[in-house]
């Protein structure tokens, strides 16, 4: 049998997301595909015999092909600043019409759209691409930038960018009840052990899910087993009440669910992080999940103090559209 193997998020998430306020405030073309499809943050999409007035539907941005010397970008500006980490270039579907090459640059501007003043750094140099693949890459400058800069050499389609990193968080929550568990307020995904269907990422993301899609799901399970996500709350606190969202999943959600919590001090490695997380204290007994449904569940968390990590245990696989543990920032 194959050992399973943990997925480490080391606290990172998707910084180049369209939902937490990422736009696209410049591109040079976009006459097949829109630039925007490229921070959905759902997977792409391919749509056999699907066609607009301006050819072959794609899920992501695609640019006409280029007759001069010069090439296609876009500008990206970030919902939140922060320190990029590593990026994925994603040309899933993009076969044939995908970049020859790519870079990255990236800079800090306190403009929608930097002006010829801002100062521009490389932060990946050109990179071949291939067709139909994902292209990860880490970047070295742990500077905190705003806006990053895709150029796409000479022209093509790439259908998401991810950019993986830290959010700056200037927040300061007082004593007021707050969603520790919301990115917007800097909780981060630290591992799991699967992400099959949905990314881990996806629980913490505001608002409503829009499908199954926008959750976390974990492919059918055959044995004995159960899986598990463990989450980074926005800031230590007190929690008073936990809502799991199922919505969206209706013959797959899991069965039961229960909640683990913890305070930890310093800094720890993900690993750690893992292999302590599984004597940590139940924050909610083993409890019945329903198909597309908010759980509230308060009178039924067990007494706790402060605390800064959750681990989240579905029985046996399933997906969940978003948790959202609300409490007293400590």
């Amino acid at each position: 049998m194959n050992k399973i193997k943990n997925i480490f998020l080391n606290g990172l998430i998707d910084l180049a997301q369209s939902r937490l306020g990422s736009k696209i405030v410049y591109k040079t073309d976009e006459f097949f595909a829109p630039a925007k499809r490229i921070i959905n943050p759902w997977p792409p999409v391919f749509k056999e015999g699907v066609f607009d007035k301006h050819g072959k539907w794609m899920d992501g941005w695609e640019t006409r092909r280029k007759r001069t010397r010069n090439h296609d970008y876009l500008i990206l500006k970030l919902g939140k600043p922060g320190k990029i980490h590593k990026v994925d270039i994603d040309t899933s579907y993009f076969n044939g019409n995908q970049p020859s090459k790519v870079s990255l640059g990236a800079c800090f501007s306190k403009k929608k759209l930097p002006n010829k003043n801002s100062k521009w750094v490389n932060i990946l140099n050109k990179k071949s691409t291939k067709p139909n693949s994902h292209h990860f890459f880490n970047i070295k400058n742990k500077s905190i930038f705003t806006h990053v800069k895709l150029n796409i050499y000479p022209d093509g389609g790439v259908a998401r960018i991810r950019i993986y990193g830290e959010m700056k968080i200037n927040k300061k929550f007082g004593k007021k009840i707050i969603n520790l568990t919301s990115v917007l307020n800097g909780a981060t995904p630290i591992a799991c052990n699967n992400e099959h269907f949905g990314r881990a990422e996806n629980i913490l993301a505001p608002g409503m899910g829009k499908n199954m899609g926008d959750g976390w799901e974990t492919k059918r399970s055959r044995g004995k087993n159960f899986d598990w996500l463990i989450l980074k709350c926005a800031t230590a606190g007190k929690i008073n009440k936990i809502q799991i969202d199922t919505h969206h999943f209706k013959g797959n959600y899991p069965d039961k669910c229960s909640i683990q919590a913890a305070y930890l001090n310093g800094k720890i490695s993900s690993k750690n992080i893992v292999n302590k997380s599984k004597n940590w204290k139940l924050l909610l007994n083993k409890v019945k999940l329903h198909a597309h449904k908010k759980h509230n569940f308060k009178n039924m968390l067990i007494k706790n103090k402060k605390i800064n990590y959750i681990r989240i245990n579905i029985y046996p696989d399933g997906g969940i559209s978003r948790i959202r543990a609300f409490g007293r920032a400590d």
